[in-house]
């Protein structure tokens, strides 16, 4: 497996058929947390996924060396595009994306970030693209602006939380676990936007996404519909599950958490 390293805040690029990526860090702050994220740069016409990616195609995974002293503590990613290809479904990305990571240094001093970056990379075909990513941190006794820039445009690709004029009001499974449904209040955006249906992404076990819509319904600023629910896991106890909802509305994106009893 290639090996690529720099002295820096950023790595270099990895390259593959269909793209290149590279990470970009920041010094730690005085709690040893490390802002950083994950570059990358399909060429056109190619994708890559998001965190459930649909009917197929390879969710992002990074892990980092365990003897680095650095953990990964959350990956966040930014609003994908839903595409239709016949009977296939993806979850991706068709640009440049960038997925912000939060790290944590143990100790002291310099930090070398060691990570291994898979993800999948797809045009006509799906490629697995891998690579190792290697970058050294000195203090934080200079500012990096344009390391500062990336993150802060990556922070602000990702959908929001709740507010009052976006939000899930009621969630329901029904008894069959056939579908969910879902109450929402809706922005309405201005003249001639807010009428069409948003896109609604629910993620409920790793690897399931649901997106089927069943009798939609807005009025004003709410919409009531259900979401089809495909197969789950056998056996799968729904009790104190948490999911996550994504919905996308125009201009818009809330990602919120839908708690089961």
């Amino acid at each position: 497996m290639p090996f690529y390293s720099a002295h820096a805040e950023v790595s270099a690029w990895a390259d593959n058929e269909g793209g290149r990526m590279r990470l970009v860090a920041l010094a730690p702050d005085a709690g040893g947390k490390i802002r950083a994220a994950l570059q990358i740069e399909p060429k056109p016409g190619w994708i890559t996924y998001w965190k459930e990616p649909g009917n197929s195609g390879i969710p992002p995974q990074i892990t980092i060396a365990p003897e680095s002293g650095v953990t990964l503590d959350a990956i966040a990613y930014p609003v994908p595009k839903h595409f239709f290809n016949g009977a296939i479904e993806d979850i991706a990305y068709d640009a440049p994306v960038t997925l912000p990571l939060s790290l944590t240094a143990a100790g002291k001093g310099p930090v070398t970030i060691d990570a291994a970056a898979f993800i999948g990379i797809c045009k006509d075909i799906c490629i697995p693209f891998q690579a190792n990513l290697q970058l050294k941190l000195g203090p934080a006794i200079q500012s990096h602006p344009e390391e500062e820039a990336i993150l802060q445009a990556a922070d602000a690709r990702l959908p929001k939380p709740p507010s009052q004029d976006f939000d899930v009001t009621a969630h329901a499974m029904s008894p069959d676990r056939k579908t969910l449904s879902l109450d929402l209040v809706l922005p309405n955006e201005g003249p001639g936007e807010g009428k069409a249906a948003p896109d609604i992404i629910v993620t409920g076990p790793s690897g399931y996404a649901f997106t089927k819509q069943i009798g939609g319904k807005r009025d004003g600023a709410t919409f009531k519909v259900a979401i089809s629910i495909g197969k789950l896991p056998k056996d799968y106890d729904m009790a104190g599950k948490q999911w996550s909802v994504l919905v996308i509305d125009g201009k818009r994106a809330m990602e919120t958490t839908l708690a089961f009893e």
